[in-house]
């Protein structure tokens, strides 16, 4: 009988804050496409004597993250140092956190979140022909870290879920999560185990004794591909009786395959111990309340309450996924009931046929109110939903075998089509009647 092999996968994200100065310092924190080296001072070059002092509100904004994540905020939380030698780290250590962080035990698409802490960027190292460069511009900016336990399974469980987690911090406006720009950065730590007793929650006496990381993945897309590359790669492995290397990997986006890059440290090779220039921090139940107050509707909450106003469930979730948009839509919703006109402006919005800065949310709907087109007739409906049913025959067979979600990706298929001139109700019960015969 052949083997077969459980995938676990845990996930590191890095944020960077969009805090006006940096962690431990009064330098400027935006550094993207600054001169180089031109926001520095004693206390990010590591210099002598120089003396940290932290950020209240990016301690403050790592809080409410926390909290929107559904994490226990700690009372008590402190500073650690963490030794390693490199170019990009001016002191020889970085000032993170370890085992008293801001946040710890959330929760997010079943996913556990082992804990929210904060800690300061490094530099930049800039690679050309024959020598290297460093950029302390970035050393020392805040940089929040969220870690998971290993309960994620695939490459697109793990996409998903890190969507879904750069929406929040979006809307809690706390990072651009630019992954272009560097602001959101993504480590992958994947290994394969033989058969644990519970599929979905690894126990740590059940992990592999191994455990390879992939590091700098800069899109989702990579985040997917690189972990579909290493099961394949890991699973041949354990076949054939070897057993992975613990060792960290990057992803070679030409070759679409990971590479190794050196052996993988554990947590006692970074002599973690208590910061000595910064003493613990005692956080009261008052002041986390304060935050609390402070938390937006989330994403999720966005879309039920954009679907419950009439968009289609795609609608919706394209708004949401642009927070800018989402925000537009919002103040054009203060001014529009009619859930056609509702539809038309969503539609308009979603496919950039907008200017924001130049038209404003009223302008938009007297611009509706104007060119209306006339309410699609039934037999012209009629076709729209046959032709997207006969496009999309898996989505009629799931709504037969019981998936109600099917019929809100057939709604929106159909309203799109129509340019939002169809009505949402009326589709979704021609729709209905037609898949229930």
């Amino acid at each position: 009988m052949a083997k077969t092999w459980l995938t676990i996968i845990g996930l590191e994200i890095h944020a960077e804050l969009k805090t006006a100065s940096k962690m431990f310092c009064h330098c400027p924190a935006d550094h993207f496409g600054r001169p180089a080296n031109s926001q520095t001072c004693p206390v990010c070059l590591g210099l002598p004597g120089a003396l940290p002092f932290a950020n209240r509100q990016a301690i403050a904004w790592t809080i409410k993250t926390g909290l929107a994540l559904d994490c226990q905020v700690n009372t008590v939380a402190k500073f650690d140092r963490k030794n390693y030698f490199y170019p990009d780290l001016p002191k020889g250590y970085q000032i993170s956190q370890y085992d008293q962080p801001f946040c710890q035990h959330g929760q997010l698409d079943g996913i556990r979140l082992r804990r929210v802490h904060l800690e300061e960027d490094t530099a930049k190292m800039v690679h050309q022909p024959g020598q290297t460069l460093v950029d302390f511009n970035r050393a020392g900016v805040p940089l929040m870290e969220i870690v998971t336990e290993p309960d994620s399974r695939n490459g697109q469980q793990a996409k998903a879920f890190l969507k879904h987690l750069q929406q929040i911090i979006r809307h809690l406006k706390v990072s651009d999560c630019d992954m272009e720009k560097g602001s959101m950065r993504l480590e992958v730590n994947i290994s394969l185990s033989r058969n644990p007793v519970n599929q979905l929650r690894v126990t740590s006496d059940e992990l592999p004794k191994y455990k390879v990381e992939i590091k700098n993945l800069n899109s989702f897309r990579f985040v997917e591909r690189a972990i579909n590359y290493e099961i394949t790669r890991q699973t041949a492995l354990l076949r054939s009786g070897r057993q992975p290397r613990q060792e960290t990997r990057g992803w070679d986006t030409k070759k679409q395959q990971t590479y190794s890059q050196r052996s993988k440290e554990e947590a006692h090779d970074y002599r973690y111990f208590p910061e000595p220039d910064l003493p613990p921090l005692k956080i009261s139940r008052r002041q986390i309340n304060l935050i609390k107050k402070q938390l937006p509707e989330l994403p999720a909450g966005q879309q039920q309450r954009f679907q419950q106003q009439g968009l289609t469930e795609y609608q919706a979730r394209v708004l949401v996924s642009h927070p800018q948009k989402a925000q537009y839509f919002e103040k054009v919703m203060l001014t529009i009931k009619n859930k056609i006109k509702i539809n038309l402006a969503a539609n308009l919005i979603i496919n950039n046929k907008i200017n924001f800065q130049k038209t404003s949310p009223r302008q938009l709907v007297a611009q509706i109110t104007q060119k209306q087109p006339p309410p699609l007739g039934a037999s012209r409906l009629q076709l729209i939903i046959k032709q997207i049913l006969d496009k999309h025959p898996k989505a009629a067979a799931d709504y037969r075998q019981g998936k109600a979600g099917a019929i809100k990706f057939l709604v929106g298929q159909v309203m799109s089509q129509s340019r939002g001139r169809a009505n949402p109700d009326q589709t979704r019960q021609a729709i209905k009647s037609l898949l229930d015969k």
